[in-house]
């Protein structure tokens, strides 16, 4: 009863934590996270330890407190820290969230984070994280909604055929904010996640939400140029 009390707990922490950030990083993405995190965890066979779903609950709810991205005061930083030392986590649970949390995002990937070795748990969360970033909703992409929402929030030019994708990026390169443009997500990052996939679960949806990005981005350069 104590976890199910802690997680109503997390999201209580996350609506109000993330409640000013845009709809790319919003809690209904946070929400949507957990369920695909608990759904490959019990693919991938982790249902039978009942603290590897927990780890993998609490590590998925809290993936996004504190987003560098949104932060507003420094001290957001150590809220998810914070919080789990109240609610008596125990330190090797807390050790694991933590980590997991640090470790899965695309940047730490480019830094060679992500190429160590990982728990199981690690992988689940991260996998359902990049899932919804290339999430499918038949005949549209959910992520593909969440990359133009992201780029009209950053302010960030749609497309122009004259800034090429940054192909070959470091984690530094790829913070930097000159010459984004939203459709060069694409290919700098959203189109890579498929091959990054830790799980053989994650992997399977990935495939399937890959083609929804590239039939998508077939249409857009089409109509761009006029010929559709």
């Amino acid at each position: 009863m104590a976890i199910r009390d802690t997680v109503k707990r997390a999201e209580q922490l996350v609506e109000t934590s993330m409640k000013g950030n845009d709809a790319s990083h919003d809690a209904s993405h946070v929400w949507r996270v957990r369920d695909l995190a608990l759904s490959l965890a019990r693919e991938e066979g982790l249902s039978s330890n009942p603290d590897s779903m927990e780890i993998v609950e609490l590590a998925a709810l809290l993936h996004d407190v504190g987003d560098y991205k949104y932060l507003r005061d420094p001290s957001e930083e150590k809220l998810v820290e914070n919080f789990l030392e109240e609610e008596g986590i125990a330190e090797s649970k807390k050790i694991k969230i933590l980590s997991i949390i640090k470790g899965m995002g695309f940047k730490d990937e480019l830094a060679g984070v992500g190429n160590q070795e990982f728990p199981p748990e690690f992988g689940v969360v991260q996998d359902a994280d990049r899932l919804d970033a290339i999430g499918a909703i038949e005949f549209f992409g959910l992520g593909i909604a969440r990359c133009f929402t992201f780029g009209g929030n950053r302010n960030r030019v749609l497309h122009d055929p004259a800034i090429q994708p940054r192909l070959d990026l470091s984690k530094e390169h790829y913070m930097k904010k000159e010459e984004q443009t939203t459709v060069n997500h694409f290919h700098e990052k959203l189109l890579k996640l498929k091959d990054l996939m830790k799980t053989k679960a994650g992997l399977r949806r990935a495939e399937k939400r890959h083609k929804v990005m590239e039939e998508f981005l077939k249409q857009f350069y089409a109509e761009w140029d006029g010929k559709a």
